[in-house]
C-alpha cells in the first residue's frame, strides 16, 4: 500500500512538471476579463428583468 502511495505522488510530480503555468501578468489580465464580463452580464440581466417586469405589469393591468 505504501509503495502505491509513493508511486502516485511521484506520478503527480511528473505530471505537474508538464503543466504550462500562467504567468502572474496573464493571471491578472484573465481575472480582469472575467470580472468585467461578469459585471456586464449582471447589468444586462438586471435590465432585461426590469423590462420584462414592466411589460408583464402592463399586460396584467
Amino acid at each position: 500500500m505504501i509503495t502505491k502511495i509513493k508511486k502516485f505522488f511521484t506520478e503527480v510530480v511528473v505530471e505537474l512538471k508538464k503543466v504550462s503555468w500562467s504567468t502572474r501578468r496573464e493571471l491578472i489580465e484573465s481575472t480582469k476579463v472575467v470580472l468585467i464580463s461578469t459585471a456586464f452580464l449582471g447589468v444586462f440581466i438586471a435590465l432585461v428583468d426590469v423590462v420584462i417586469s414592466k411589460f408583464i405589469g402592463v399586460i396584467i393591468n
